[in-house]
């Protein structure tokens, strides 16, 4: 990836969609599949597997089936102004905006019910009718004819977990497919007995209107056989499974070469903005006599730069000297300061280097005094959310996505760290040290607050947008405590 591509515009994405189709494709058909659109498959029949274990029967399949842009893009941009809001969802092009219908986007994780799969038995019986939810940024999409755009900007995946994401961009590349979900919404799974069966899949009505779609376009019909599977131990999740690419080796996540001199802030120019979202995912659990409150925290980029941070090891120690870059409009490298420290953490569930001066979680009482701080003081940055990617200048590619890619080795002399825009760096309410210990703690009401850039070490535009605020209430007895969690505008996440 370039230097102009990581600095790069979002807006070079955009274009609106002509018409789309539903189909399997065929690498030797779409190869020579002029401009436009048209129903294909990879097969008239697909055989399915059924596995059997001690809760049951399952049926696991891949119909193979994708969505195909036309000659344009298909683009679709999910936001929300504020928390009270409602989501609005708009499909995005040269030729302006078109509203989607209510209820096809209803959270960030994609479009709602926008397949009808029908599944029959030899007899002409209904058995399975069932809708499916579509994610456009689909892991494996690829191109369907060889006058398509050799690579495509949209994001990896849709933001399925976390409940405070702002803004979502979801697409397909002109020419190029996503795969489609085959199983009911929620990924229900259901059984069905060895057979043969025809399947009918057509896109919902509220699509084929919005994208302009001929019903002989949104429609495919197969033959379906389900066979007893030849080894009921082979994981069903396998379709799901999409690895990440380790990138400690791409040029523009290498650590400087030097520790840099130390310079000044630029007054003016490019930098990274740092706002915390509610904490989230927030549950109670006790160990013994002791009751801990978990919780997951998530601080996002929101500024015109990167945050970049280069860690330069000490010699012999378990210790890095931080510095925060800085860059020009351009992407050019124009200063550095120092920014702290980062530490090697070799405690499960971490095991590599963390910036120590990132975030800080503290648990306060009704008044907003503070009752519990969090164990949890440093972190390893990784762009694992996306929260806003309608911004300017959002990154929907990001490379670091999970923390094998950006937080170094034991063995590390130096380690680059990267919070890019529009995206958000979660640690999960499983990380060790992150709960906080209320078992002394009164029954009532308390609040817990994520603060970005706590000590002030870190350059950004705004440092009035750094700390949010959950409110919980603790209850019960000793023996077994509660936890109310009220929600935020009507988020319940």
């Amino acid at each position: 990836m370039s230097r102009t591509r990581r600095w790069g515009l979002a807006a070079l994405a955009g274009v609106m969609p002509a018409t789309l189709a539903i189909v399997g494709i065929q690498v030797a058909d779409a190869a020579a599949t002029p401009d436009g659109v048209r129903l294909a498959a990879t097969g008239k029949t697909v055989k399915v597997e059924r596995y059997v274990s001690e809760e049951g029967g399952n049926v696991y399949f891949d119909l193979g089936l994708n969505v195909v842009a036309g000659p344009e893009a298909l683009e679709i941009r999910a936001k929300r102004k504020s928390y009270a809001d409602p989501i609005v969802a708009d499909l995005v092009g040269p030729q302006g905006k078109k509203r989607l219908p209510a209820g096809t986007v209803t959270d960030m994780s994609g479009l709602k019910r926008f397949l009808t799969i029908t599944i029959k038995n030899s007899k002409g019986k209904v058995v399975k009718l069932y809708t499916t939810d579509f994610c456009p940024n689909t892991y494996d999409s690829v191109r369907t004819r060889p006058d398509a755009p050799a690579q495509t900007p949209y994001p990896m995946g849709c933001n399925e977990e976390n409940p405070f994401t702002l803004g979502s961009v979801w697409g397909i590349q002109a020419g190029w497919s996503a795969t489609t979900s085959d199983m009911p919404a929620g990924d229900k799974r259901f059984d069905l007995p060895v057979g043969k069966y025809s399947v009918t899949v057509m896109v919902n009505q509220a699509y084929r209107t919005l994208f302009a779609m001929p019903t002989k376009d949104a429609t495919v019909a197969l033959t379906m056989n389900v066979v007893k599977a030849t080894d009921d131990a082979r994981s069903l999740d396998t379709k799901h499974d999409h690895g990440r690419q380790v990138s400690d080796y791409r040029p523009e996540y290498r650590v400087a070469a030097t520790r840099p001199a130390a310079g000044k802030i630029p007054a003016t120019g490019p930098k990274p903005d740092l706002r915390s979202l509610p904490a989230w995912g927030i549950s109670m659990h006790q160990e013994g006599k002791r009751a801990y409150v978990d919780f997951g925290a998530t601080v996002w980029n929101s500024g015109t730069s990167p945050l970049l941070v280069d860690g330069f090891r000490r010699s012999g120690k378990g210790l890095m000297d931080a510095y925060q870059y800085f860059f020009d409009a351009q992407g050019n490298q124009v200063g550095a300061v120092p920014a702290g420290t980062m530490e090697w953490d070799a405690r499960a569930g971490h095991f590599h280097w963390h910036f120590t001066d990132f975030a800080q979680y503290n648990l306060l009482r009704s008044d907003k005094k503070l009752a519990v701080r969090s164990g949890k003081e440093a972190f390893c940055l990784a762009n694992t959310d996306q929260v806003d990617y309608t911004i300017p200048l959002a990154k929907w590619r990001p490379e670091n996505t999970d923390l094998e890619t950006s937080c170094g080795t034991q063995s590390s002399v130096g380690v680059r760290e990267v919070l890019d825009i529009g995206n958000g760096d979660t640690y999960t309410q499983d990380r060790p040290g992150q709960s906080f210990d209320v078992t002394s703690l009164p029954n009532g009401t308390y609040y817990i607050q994520v603060k970005a850039n706590p000590a002030g070490k870190l350059s950004e535009l705004s440092t009035t947008n750094n700390t949010a605020v959950r409110k919980i209430v603790l209850g019960g007895t000793a023996k077994k405590r509660t936890l109310k969690v009220p929600a935020v505008n009507g988020i319940k996440g």
